[in-house]
């Protein structure tokens, strides 16, 4: 077991799991206090690294791609302070740093872990229900609803409709983008087969950020409901399957031999060119060999 302490937090490494738990430092980010403690099974790890500098270093774990609801509703937008997969480590811990680092590495290689994409969620996201309030108003989710309740700084047309109950069944997607510079941020449900290109400012379906202390809050709103949306790489997959199936079907004036061979080198350089995936070359061709 590898296991360093700071006030930043704590990570445990058991050789199965880390389990990071957030410091109560008055340094250390609401969003991280908020979210708690985190399980992180060593098959969600894509990699870990530590970088050393003049006062303070940082750990950082990498999680392979569709792993985490989290990391999939914020899209690399979370600043450093409340990125949950790092930790700063003081000058005095480098040794120990770099010990769990090696320990974590190892245990990888030992169980022979892929870095490639997965296509199911490995962590739970952030635990219901949870309400939080910030920028116009505020936004709760039990797991199966979201409610969308309205303040005294609201723009009159969104309030009007008053508050807005969406069921999880009826969303095609969460968005959550922080303010940045001059541009507000939003979180942004979108509801299945209306989508709207009205600004978060005037969308009833979206809370508008202004940049204020609690912002980052609303991301854990984002992942509660992306882990329960689903996984972007099974519904890409399955947007694909009627564009693989009318590559693999020839017209039916050309279901000779010589046009279903056409079709196999054609099939062969979309997988070349980067077009087709393994899985979904491999999936054409089986459909154009079973027809010869």
């Amino acid at each position: 077991m590898a296991e360093i302490l700071q006030k930043d937090g704590t990570w445990v490494f058991d050789g199965d799991a880390l389990r990071l738990t957030p410091g109560r430092d008055k340094n250390v980010s609401l969003l991280r206090r908020s979210l708690g403690e985190l399980v992180v099974p060593l098959g969600a790890l894509a990699g870990v690294s530590f970088e050393q500098g003049k006062k303070t270093g940082r750990l950082r774990l990498r999680l392979r791609d569709g792993s985490d609801p989290l990391l999939h509703a914020t899209g690399g937008r979370l600043a450093e302070p409340h990125d949950p997969y790092q930790l700063v480590v003081e000058s005095d811990r480098y040794g120990v740093a770099e010990y769990f680092v090696e320990e974590v590495r190892n245990s990888l290689l030992l169980d022979q872990v892929p870095a490639d994409p997965v296509d199911s969620y490995l962590l739970p996201g952030p635990a219901v229900p949870l309400s939080v309030s910030a920028g116009d108003g505020t936004a709760s989710f039990d797991g199966e609803q979201i409610r969308l309740e309205w303040n005294w700084k609201t723009e009159d047309a969104k309030a009007a409709a008053g508050p807005r109950t969406l069921a999880v069944t009826d969303l095609a997607a969460v968005e959550w983008y922080p303010a940045a510079g001059l541009e507000n941020g939003y979180l942004r449900f979108t509801v299945k087969n209306a989508p709207t290109k009205a600004p978060p400012k005037y969308d009833p379906n979206s809370v508008e950020l202004w940049g204020f202390k609690k912002d980052p809050l609303m991301a854990l709103v984002a992942a509660a409901v992306q882990a329960r949306l689903p996984h972007p790489a099974a519904a890409s997959k399955d947007v694909r399957q009627p564009e693989l199936k009318a590559l693999a079907a020839p017209a039916a004036a050309e279901d000779g031999h010589d046009a279903l061979l056409r079709r196999l080198r054609e099939l062969g350089e979309l997988h070349r060119t980067g077009v087709l995936t393994d899985d979904e070359f491999t999936m054409a061709k089986q459909a154009i060999l079973k027809r010869m």
